[in-house]
C-alpha cells in the first residue's frame, strides 16, 4: 500500500515524497482514512511507529477542505502534548507536511518567552501546538481563543497524565466548543485505567486501533543488565567505553544534574 491509496490531497502528497516516504506505517495506514472520515479515534501507538503524520496529515487534509468562516483566522485544530521537545517535533511536522497548502501554525510551551508567542497568536493560527501549562497561561491573558476548534488531538495522553497535567487538561475542555462540534483524537502508548476514563469522556463512539506488539522493543536492540554499585555507575561506563572503543554512546540520566556531573 502506497500513500496515494489514502485519500490524501495532491498538496500533501507532494510534501510526504519530498521527504522520501512512499509506504505509510502501519498506524498511517489504519488511523489517516479513520480520521479523514471525521471519526474520533483512540489509538494505541508509541513513538517512533509514525504517528505523528498519522494525525497530522489528515488533520491538515479536513482543516484545508474546509476554510475558516471568517478572516481572522481562529484556532481550529489544538494539539495537546506533555513536553516541549513532543510539541516542537508535532509543529515540525505540522510545517513539513503543510508547505503547500494555505494554513498557518504555531508552537506554544514554556520556558521561554511569551511576548513572540502573544504577536504571532494575534496574527491567527489555524494549528496550534502546545503544553498544558502554557495554554492556560495564554487562556488566562485572554491572548487565545479556542472557542472555535473543530479538532483536539491529545498525544501521548498517557506521558500527559503521569506528569500530573490531567487537571490541566479538564481546564483545556472547558474552553472548547461542545464535545459533538469537534473531532477528537487520542493518542497512548498505554491503555490505563485513567486512559479509559478520559476517553470515555473525551470521545464519541471512537474507533479504536492498537499496534499488535506496540509494547515489544525493536527486534534489532540487545539488552544487557549490569548489577554495579550506585557508586560505581560511572566508573564502570567510563570502563566499558573505553575498553571496547566505542565511538558514539547514547546515555540517559535521571536529571540534569546527573547529567551535567557525569559530561
Amino acid at each position: 500500500m502506497s500513500f496515494d491509496t489514502l485519500g490524501l490531497s495532491a498538496g500533501l502528497l507532494r510534501a510526504v515524497g519530498e521527504q522520501g516516504y512512499t509506504q505509510p506505517t502501519p498506524v498511517q495506514r489504519k488511523a489517516i482514512p479513520v480520521i479523514l472520515q471525521g471519526k474520533d479515534v483512540l489509538a494505541g501507538a508509541q513513538t517512533g511507529t509514525g504517528k505523528t503524520a498519522g494525525f497530522t496529515l489528515p488533520l491538515l487534509q479536513r482543516l484545508s477542505a474546509k476554510p475558516a468562516n471568517n478572516g481572522r483566522c481562529p484556532v481550529r485544530a489544538l494539539v495537546l502534548t506533555p513536553t516541549r521537545e513532543l510539541a516542537a517535533q508535532v509543529g515540525d511536522s505540522v510545517d513539513t507536511y503543510g508547505r503547500h497548502l494555505p494554513l498557518k501554525s504555531a508552537v506554544i510551551f514554556g520556558g521561554v518567552k511569551i511576548n513572540p508567542q502573544i504577536d504571532k497568536l494575534r496574527r491567527g493560527v489555524d494549528i496550534l501546538v502546545a503544553t498544558p501549562g502554557r495554554l492556560l497561561d495564554h487562556a488566562g491573558q485572554k491572548t487565545v481563543d479556542l472557542s472555535q476548534v473543530e479538532m483536539l488531538v491529545l498525544d501521548e495522553a498517557d506521558r500527559m497524565l503521569d506528569m500530573g497535567f490531567i487537571h490541566d487538561i479538564r481546564k483545556v475542555l472547558a474552553l472548547l466548543p461542545e464535545n459533538g462540534a469537534r473531532q477528537n483524537l487520542l493518542f497512548s502508548a498505554t491503555f490505563s485505567s485513567e486512559i479509559k476514563q478520559l476517553a470515555d469522556r473525551l470521545l464519541n463512539q471512537p474507533e479504536l486501533i492498537e499496534m499488535p506488539h506496540c509494547h515489544n522493543t525493536a527486534g534489532r536492540i540487545e539488552q544487557v543488565v549490569h548489577p554495579v554499585d550506585r557508586h560505581r555507575k560511572r566508573e564502570m561506563l567510563s570502563h566499558m567505553i573505553g575498553s571496547q572503543n566505542w565511538r558514539q554512546v547514547l546515555v540517559f540520566t535521571r536529571t540534569k544534574h546527573g547529567a551535567n556531573r557525569l559530561a
